[in-house]
């Protein structure tokens, strides 16, 4: 079974599922800035659009285009700016 996910009034739409490995989430973001927490670790793959992404611990901004990836720790907050729609898929390790 799928499970549907909003976040941020309906900005954020997930659907969870479970990949032949790992559970994961896909997704899309609407622009706009986001602060997200962690209970896993998690991958973050940018599948279409652009993210830029405030990881944990670092006072700095990268930016993650369509096919880059960035890894994140358990129980960690990060923050997410998005300019245009972008799509994501998320794997839980």
């Amino acid at each position: 079974m799928l499970d549907v996910n909003e976040y941020f009034e309906g900005r954020v739409k997930s659907i969870a599922f479970n990949t032949a490995t790992l559970p994961a989430t896909v997704g899309v973001m609407e622009p706009g800035e986001y602060h997200f927490s962690t209970a896993k670790p998690e991958t973050m793959h940018v599948v279409s659009g652009c993210m830029t992404v405030r990881l944990p611990g670092s006072d700095d901004w990268q930016v993650f285009d369509e096919g880059d990836r960035f890894d994140l720790p358990a129980d960690a907050e990060f923050e997410v700016r998005i300019e245009q729609q972008t799509a994501y898929l998320c794997l839980y390790h």
